[in-house]
């Protein structure tokens, strides 16, 4: 362990000190497998390591889920805009079958399926392709057409209420939106809505109890003892001195057309933004010391995520923006702190020098080009777009006026703070977007257990 921590503090450059713990390394890297499902050779290693560490008979647990990009409502109206695009021709709506495959191999006791709530109503022809999915999952080999012996056969729970799907079960009789958890309702600080079914192999008696619900936790209270940074300057020099001198002179004449649109509050609020600015806050690093105290909260996620033997913050570097961008972000979180909601489209924001350089702005399909993540409520849906702009992520405080940190995307997907990210910002950015929130995954695990016990 404290090899691991010297390297995260950066006195070393590897995660182990002796030969045992990089054996260790290398099992947990043997372990991860970069293959293709669905092709020949990545089904054929997939299988070698499934027979080389399942024996016969011995029960697991399965976790996982086909892609989401043919079930998301962003890939669905990407694909709306291809002329020859047709649905049935889209093989990554049957993707899932290849989870259905290694389902049907080795038979778990229980399994674990999340996918994007896009996937409740999406269709290929005259067909929910979810109802074939749950009516696929209840019986593997009979929708692989797989009849070779005894059939297993699954019953699907839902997480969030008592509702169960059967083989011997209408379909219509099942609302789907039973199967879809909002994570924000069980202590994730993120408004995280996805499907996830929990089959357990229809030879285990018991059911599992729905997730609790828990006080919403909001993204100050996940994020809002992190040190504060400003953004960096793109295309033009950068310094904290020009940094302060750029934004505060945005909030000087963002007031004053305010106060010729009437907006008195939206004006006050600018100029009380500008001695935050002038305060020469750092762009932060890859590691930063941690600051001597800590902000305590009502809620036990930051006891949860912090660890108090680390002390460096991982992870916690702004971006740069170019400067017409910091005057959005600027406008945006002081209009998000009175109106305690992100500002949207053309008509909010109306003021000179606000409107990007787009063709469409004003069609209305890009009113959330620009969004404040609201300080006292949960955070949107952290994806992997975060890797991009950041302009869906922009921080809750103008005087920080900025795009939110891999670390803080990082809270609000609950890693612990000892999870180091690597690679470049944008891999780290994706691990985050991409990833299930770990505390999530704990409670879903802790049922898996107990209904196992």
């Amino acid at each position: 362990m404290q090899a691991y921590y010297d390297f995260c503090r950066g006195v070393s450059t590897l995660p182990w000190n002796s030969e045992n713990t990089r054996k260790l390394w290398d099992k947990a890297s043997e372990e991860t497998l970069n293959i293709t499902l669905g092709s020949s050779e990545g089904d054929r290693l997939l299988d070698k390591a499934i027979d080389e560490r399942l024996k016969p008979g011995e029960d697991c647990v399965l976790i996982g889920g086909p892609p989401c990009q043919a079930y998301s409502l962003v890939g669905r109206s990407r694909n709306r805009g291809k002329a020859d695009y047709r649905p049935e021709d889209d093989k990554r709506h049957f993707l899932y079958r290849e989870y259905l495959r290694v389902l049907q191999k080795t038979r778990p006791a229980v399994f674990v399926m999340e996918n994007v709530k896009g996937i409740l109503s999406s269709r290929v022809g005259n067909r929910q392709i979810f109802q074939d999915i749950l009516t696929d999952l209840v019986n593997p080999s009979a929708a692989l057409a797989m009849a070779n012996g005894t059939q297993t056969t699954y019953r699907i729970h839902s997480l969030t209420s008592t509702t169960t799907f059967t083989e011997d079960m209408d379909i219509d009789s099942i609302d789907p939106f039973d199967f879809v958890v909002h994570a924000e309702e069980h202590g994730i600080p993120q408004a995280r809505h996805r499907v996830i079914l929990l089959g357990v192999r229809s030879d285990i008696s018991g059911r599992t109890q729905p997730l609790s619900p828990r006080k919403k936790i909001s993204v100050l209270d996940a994020i809002g003892d992190l040190p504060k940074l400003r953004s960096k300057l793109t295309r033009q020099p950068d310094s904290k001195e020009a940094w302060a001198e750029v934004v505060s002179s945005h909030c000087l004449d963002l007031s004053r057309h305010a106060i010729a649109a009437g907006m008195t509050t939206l004006s006050a609020e600018l100029l009380q933004a500008i001695p935050g600015l002038l305060v020469k806050v750092d762009s932060g690093a890859l590691r930063i010391p941690k600051p001597p105290t800590r902000m305590e909260t009502s809620n036990d996620l930051l006891f949860r995520l912090r660890d108090p033997a680390l002390p460096v913050i991982l992870n916690h570097e702004s971006r740069g923006h170019m400067s017409e961008d910091l005057r959005r972000y600027v406008f945006a979180a002081t209009f998000a702190t009175i109106e305690k909601r992100s500002p949207k489209g053309h008509n909010e924001f109306s003021l000179p020098g606000l409107a990007p350089k787009h063709a469409n702005w004003e069609s209305g399909n890009f009113s959330d080009r620009f969004r404040v993540q609201v300080g006292n409520r949960p955070s949107t849906t952290i994806t992997s777009h975060i890797s991009k702009d950041g302009h869906y992520f922009i921080h809750p405080d103008a005087a920080q006026c900025r795009s939110l940190t891999v670390r803080e995307a990082a809270r609000l997907q609950t890693f612990p703070d000892n999870y180091f990210f690597q690679g470049n910002r944008t891999e780290q950015f994706h691990q985050v977007g991409n990833a299930v929130p770990p505390l999530l995954a704990a409670e879903i695990a802790a049922k898996v257990k107990r209904l196992l016990s």
